[in-house]
Protein backbone atom coordinates (compact mmCIF):
# COMPACT_ATOMS: atom_id res chain seq x y z
CA UNK A 1 0.00 0.00 0.00
CA UNK A 2 1.27 3.19 -1.05
CA UNK A 3 1.73 6.78 0.44
CA UNK A 4 -1.48 9.11 -0.88
CA UNK A 5 0.45 12.07 -0.27
CA UNK A 6 4.15 12.74 -1.29
CA UNK A 7 6.44 13.79 1.14
CA UNK A 8 7.87 16.95 -0.91
CA UNK A 9 4.98 19.04 -1.50
CA UNK A 10 4.51 20.14 2.08
CA UNK A 11 5.45 23.60 2.39
CA UNK A 12 7.11 25.12 5.90
CA UNK A 13 6.03 28.07 6.59
CA UNK A 14 8.09 30.51 7.74
CA UNK A 15 6.10 33.56 8.89
CA UNK A 16 4.61 34.02 12.42
CA UNK A 17 0.96 34.70 12.67
CA UNK A 18 1.09 38.03 14.78
CA UNK A 19 -2.91 38.32 14.79
CA UNK A 20 -3.22 36.51 18.45
CA UNK A 21 -0.20 37.84 19.81
CA UNK A 22 -2.23 41.30 18.79
CA UNK A 23 -5.43 40.47 20.17
CA UNK A 24 -3.86 39.42 23.62
CA UNK A 25 -1.82 42.89 23.85
CA UNK A 26 -4.97 44.59 22.90
CA UNK A 27 -7.21 42.92 25.57
CA UNK A 28 -4.65 43.48 28.51
CA UNK A 29 -4.63 46.93 27.32
CA UNK A 30 -8.54 47.56 27.81
CA UNK A 31 -7.93 45.56 31.12
CA UNK A 32 -5.32 47.94 32.39
CA UNK A 33 -7.16 50.95 30.96
CA UNK A 34 -10.30 50.01 33.14
CA UNK A 35 -8.49 48.89 36.23
CA UNK A 36 -6.59 51.84 36.62
CA UNK A 37 -8.33 54.23 38.44
CA UNK A 38 -10.10 52.00 40.68
CA UNK A 39 -6.58 50.67 41.83
CA UNK A 40 -5.49 54.22 42.91
CA UNK A 41 -9.15 55.88 44.26
CA UNK A 42 -10.27 52.98 45.93
CA UNK A 43 -12.45 54.23 48.71
CA UNK A 44 -14.45 57.18 47.82
CA UNK A 45 -13.07 60.30 51.07
CA UNK A 46 -12.87 63.51 50.92
CA UNK A 47 -9.03 64.73 51.33
CA UNK A 48 -8.73 68.25 52.98
CA UNK A 49 -7.16 70.90 50.72
CA UNK A 50 -3.56 72.31 50.92
CA UNK A 51 -0.86 72.84 48.82
CA UNK A 52 1.81 70.34 48.66
CA UNK A 53 4.49 68.85 46.56
CA UNK A 54 3.82 65.86 44.64
CA UNK A 55 4.89 62.31 46.59
CA UNK A 56 7.27 60.02 44.43
CA UNK A 57 7.79 56.96 45.50
CA UNK A 58 8.13 53.43 44.18
CA UNK A 59 7.38 51.37 46.87
CA UNK A 60 3.96 52.72 48.96
CA UNK A 61 1.54 51.66 50.76
CA UNK A 62 -1.66 53.43 52.05
CA UNK A 63 -4.26 53.37 54.92
CA UNK A 64 -7.05 55.16 54.41
CA UNK A 65 -9.98 56.52 57.29
CA UNK A 66 -13.38 57.03 56.14
CA UNK A 67 -15.75 59.20 57.66
CA UNK A 68 -17.38 56.82 59.45
CA UNK A 69 -13.99 55.84 61.47
CA UNK A 70 -13.41 52.55 59.77
CA UNK A 71 -9.51 51.84 58.69
CA UNK A 72 -8.58 49.97 55.60
CA UNK A 73 -5.11 49.08 54.15
CA UNK A 74 -4.43 49.16 50.63
CA UNK A 75 -8.05 48.89 50.47
CA UNK A 76 -8.47 46.00 52.75
CA UNK A 77 -10.58 46.53 56.07
CA UNK A 78 -8.10 46.14 59.30
CA UNK A 79 -8.62 46.61 62.71
CA UNK A 80 -5.95 48.95 64.89
CA UNK A 81 -4.55 45.64 66.23
CA UNK A 82 -4.27 44.03 62.75
CA UNK A 83 -2.58 47.80 61.45
CA UNK A 84 -0.32 47.57 64.36
CA UNK A 85 0.96 43.76 63.79
CA UNK A 86 1.10 44.53 60.07
CA UNK A 87 3.13 48.05 60.48
CA UNK A 88 5.05 46.19 62.76
CA UNK A 89 5.92 43.63 60.43
CA UNK A 90 6.73 45.69 57.90
CA UNK A 91 8.74 48.20 59.56
CA UNK A 92 10.94 44.94 60.38
CA UNK A 93 11.27 44.35 56.99
CA UNK A 94 11.15 47.17 54.13
CA UNK A 95 12.37 49.97 55.59
CA UNK A 96 12.00 52.26 52.37
CA UNK A 97 8.35 51.75 51.91
CA UNK A 98 6.52 54.83 52.18
CA UNK A 99 3.26 54.87 54.03
CA UNK A 100 0.57 57.09 52.88
CA UNK A 101 -2.11 58.18 55.27
CA UNK A 102 -5.44 59.11 53.41
CA UNK A 103 -8.18 60.69 55.97
CA UNK A 104 -11.26 61.75 55.31
CA UNK A 105 -11.84 65.74 55.93
CA UNK A 106 -14.49 65.15 58.63
CA UNK A 107 -12.50 62.34 60.93
CA UNK A 108 -11.61 63.70 64.39
CA UNK A 109 -7.91 64.39 64.48
CA UNK A 110 -7.68 62.30 67.27
CA UNK A 111 -7.76 59.26 64.80
CA UNK A 112 -5.48 60.45 62.38
CA UNK A 113 -3.24 60.39 65.52
CA UNK A 114 -4.03 57.21 66.88
CA UNK A 115 -2.54 56.13 63.08
CA UNK A 116 0.47 58.58 63.38
CA UNK A 117 1.61 56.61 66.73
CA UNK A 118 1.34 53.29 65.21
CA UNK A 119 3.62 53.84 62.46
CA UNK A 120 5.75 55.41 64.55
CA UNK A 121 5.86 52.36 66.81
CA UNK A 122 6.31 50.49 64.16
CA UNK A 123 9.43 52.28 63.28
CA UNK A 124 8.24 53.15 59.89
CA UNK A 125 10.01 57.07 59.36
CA UNK A 126 8.53 57.79 55.94
CA UNK A 127 5.04 58.27 55.78
CA UNK A 128 3.02 60.98 54.36
CA UNK A 129 -0.41 62.58 55.02
CA UNK A 130 -2.34 62.79 51.80
CA UNK A 131 -4.67 66.08 50.48
CA UNK A 132 -6.16 67.47 47.68
CA UNK A 133 -5.00 70.04 45.91
CA UNK A 134 -6.69 73.45 46.10
CA UNK A 135 -9.14 74.58 43.59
Amino acid sequence: MGRKTPLTSLKQISEINLTPLMDLTFILLITFIITFPLIEQGIPIQLPQAKAAPLASDQAQSITISQDGALFLDEVPVTMDELKAQMLALGAGAAETTIMVRADERVQYAEVVKVLRVLQGAGITRMALVTQEES
